[in-house]
């Protein structure tokens, strides 16, 4: 081992396969969703720009992941600290604004099912876009103190390195640390009050015989989006509050995968899956999801009063 090295252990290569493989698949579908949202959808619905700055949040990462494998498979750090602190920034940057956008597309779609015309002047698309900007805003600031906090943590450390820090005795921990575990425990009750209430008026105005497919058709959004909260935020969140003795790099890779699965949020979301039908919103799946699930064409949503004049979701 060198002075400037981290010890090679079979875990670590495993390390450096997650993220490689992340890096390889996240890529290509996040540039290719990315470039769909900009040319067909960027402007159309508030949930667009979401998923666009979604897109952008999971691209920032997958960039950052190269040095990641490269440590991991070589157990040196040859960038410095400056590059380690923006790098570790990058990745608490995703796991915030994801969260966050995720959030914001469901609060979208709950508007759009429940209150169709009362959430119009709301459900803009400049709202959306001032959201956003005000998103980054929030989570570049939050980084300020993290970066300093963290700066101590690693010029303390007596060999240069980044992610591991396996013989520091004292970590400073400030009280800005726990933004992350806080901010995701709230966003996820807001996802599970959002998909109660949705699943709620769902099952209330579907007629009996469109409400088994129909309510498959709009609930599968909101579930992933819990599934997205429970399986990769929530776990790297939690562990803030542990005393970091144990490693924190297998839930950071759990946390990278979010990346490979947003842009299935963006097929079962686009306004342009949403077809009119005589007056009526008429939900119509994804052509290649309908080819490999086998679902059928889309069935009318058979909605009272106010909704049969609702004209966006």
């Amino acid at each position: 081992m060198t002075g400037n090295a981290t010890e090679l252990e079979p875990k670590n290569t495993a390390y450096a396969l997650v993220f490689g493989s992340v890096m390889a698949l996240g890529l290509p579908l996040n540039a290719v969703s990315l470039w769909i949202l900009l040319h067909h959808h960027n402007r159309k619905s508030p949930s667009a720009v979401f998923m666009v700055n979604l897109a952008i949040s999971d691209l920032l990462l997958v960039i950052s992941l190269p040095t990641r494998v490269y440590f991991y498979a070589t157990g040196t750090w040859p960038l410095g600290g400056m590059a380690c602190i923006w790098i570790t920034m990058l990745f608490r940057n995703n796991i915030r604004s994801s969260s966050i956008f995720i959030t914001f597309i469901s609060m979208d779609r709950l508007l759009a099912v429940v209150y169709p015309l009362r959430s119009r002047h709301v459900r803009t698309v400049s709202n959306a876009v001032k959201a956003s900007a005000l998103i980054w805003l929030i989570v570049v600031l939050v980084n300020i103190p993290e970066s300093v906090s963290f700066s101590r943590n690693l010029y303390n450390y007596s060999k240069p390195t980044c992610f591991e820090f396996p013989h520091m005795k004292e970590v400073d921990k400030s009280p800005v640390v726990y933004f992350q575990p806080v901010l995701v425990i709230i966003l996820l009750a807001v996802n599970i009050v959002s998909t109660s209430l949705v699943s709620w008026t769902v099952q209330k105005h579907l007629s009996v015989s469109a409400k088994v497919n129909n309510k498959v058709n709009v609930m599968l959004l909101f579930v992933m989006n819990l599934m997205m909260f429970i399986i990769f935020f929530l776990p790297v969140s939690l562990y803030l509050f542990r005393d970091w003795k144990t490693s924190i790099t297998p839930l950071i890779c759990l946390a990278s995968v979010n990346c490979c699965f947003d842009p299935l949020l963006y097929y079962f979301s686009f306004d342009g899956f949403w077809k009119k039908n005589e007056g009526t919103e008429c939900l119509y799946i994804f052509k290649f999801y309908r080819r490999s699930l086998h679902v059928g064409p889309g069935l009318s949503l058979s909605l009272p009063g106010s909704l049969f004049k609702a004209r966006h979701f």
